[in-house]
């Protein structure tokens, strides 16, 4: 039965950042432009370039970036020659007129982090807090973290989210299975007592900023695919063995969370129906025989296990990539990457499938946690 809570925070505030035109940024044909000028970088981009990519008019074009650069999201960048005619003036990206916060809220440990427009982490901080504190107690800690860091890093009073000027938002990525779109959490594997939490209804009361809530891997799944992993259009699993084991998925380019926004429960997936009992109730799961073996510290065992989940992956959505990340991962990353690899490259041999390419993903959940902000502001709807 879901619990009610009640009693912790104020009033919403979605949807104020101060400081940053956020009509501008909601814009279709802006987020065009702001993606073209992130991926041109510090070189820049001329203003009949970003025409001719994004199929706008170049009197269109001219007020797009008229209004950036009075909001001070782009800038000049310089002159270059031209064909014919005089040189063009190219803009670039302000990377600095804009941040977001993002959250990696793990089973044991918080891990926060600021972000610019860029991606690139401009503050970080670790707590020693985990959700078995409880809801009431983790989201106290988590303020505590925010503030602090927020006043370190932006320079606000207090830490006082609401008054940063160029802050757009707070990501929070956490184990699932949660409710995405309500930023409701259910019953987190292990930890029961989160059952119907209204998450970010908490935090938006507490911090006055829009909050976006996600599962950690499908946090990690779409920094990985900002960053151009699996190429456009392409899909990868990001697979995250920690304290648990989950997966993100990128599809199309896209991160998939399904109708109920509950896809990627890759770690209760039963590989052995006589296994030993998860903590999710089930039998023989990836997870509590992944785990199991990292307890007894057998890594290559746990690899092999991991891999086995992850033949079933390939095998069921014809992915073209696995990425490796987590805490335990990155403990012995050659061993979880040769060893899920043998299990594919075995798959690959009886099937007469091409390999599929395994290796550790770059980047982290915090940082992923952020792009659930920013990703929508350069046009990416699955943020």
């Amino acid at each position: 039965m879901n619990r009610t809570y009640d009693g912790i925070g104020g009033a919403h505030a979605r949807g104020v950042a101060r400081g940053v035109n956020l009509l501008a940024l909601r814009s279709h044909n802006a987020a065009l432009v702001l993606e073209l000028l992130r991926t041109a970088g510090a070189e820049g981009i001329s203003r009949l370039e970003l025409a001719e990519r994004t199929g706008l008019t170049p009197q269109a074009v001219s007020k797009i970036t008229a209004r950036l650069r009075e909001d001070g999201l782009a800038a000049e960048a310089g002159r270059r020659a031209s064909t014919g005619g005089k040189p063009r003036t190219v803009l670039r990206l302000v990377p600095e007129a804009g941040h977001a916060v993002g959250v990696h809220l793990d089973r044991d440990a918080v891990r926060v982090v600021v972000v610019d427009l860029d991606g690139r982490v401009v503050g970080e901080r670790r707590s020693a807090l985990g959700l078995g504190a409880g809801a009431e107690a983790v989201v106290d800690g988590v303020v505590g973290v925010l503030r602090g860091l927020v006043a370190e890093t932006l320079r606000t009073p207090g830490g006082a989210l609401g008054s940063a000027p160029t802050l757009l938002g707070l990501g929070v990525a956490l184990p699932g299975p949660l409710d995405h779109a309500r930023g409701v959490l259910h019953r987190v594997t292990g930890f029961p007592g989160w059952d119907g939490f209204p998450l970010r209804e908490a935090l938006e009361g507490r911090l006055g900023v829009p909050v976006v809530v996600d599962k950690d891997t499908n946090a990690a799944a779409l920094g990985l695919a900002v960053r151009g992993e699996g190429g456009k259009g392409g899909s990868f699993a990001y697979l995250h063995l920690g304290t648990g084991l989950g997966a993100g998925l990128v599809i199309g380019g896209s991160v998939h969370r399904g109708v109920r926004t509950g896809a990627g429960e890759f770690g209760h997936q039963v590989i052995r129906l006589d296994g030993p009992v998860c903590t999710c109730g089930g039998r023989g799961c990836v997870e509590a025989l992944c785990l199991a073996a990292v307890a007894r510290g057998e890594l290559g065992e746990a690899a092999r296990v991991l891999g086995e989940g992850a033949g079933n992956l390939v095998g069921l959505l014809d992915i073209d990539l696995v990425l490796l990340g987590g805490r335990t991962v990155a403990g012995a990353s050659e061993v979880f990457v040769g060893g899920v690899g043998a299990v594919l490259e075995d798959r690959a041999r009886r099937t007469g499938d091409a390999v599929v390419p395994v290796r550790v993903a770059g980047g982290g959940v915090a940082e992923g946690a952020a792009q659930l902000v920013l990703a929508p502001v350069f046009g990416r709807g699955d943020g």
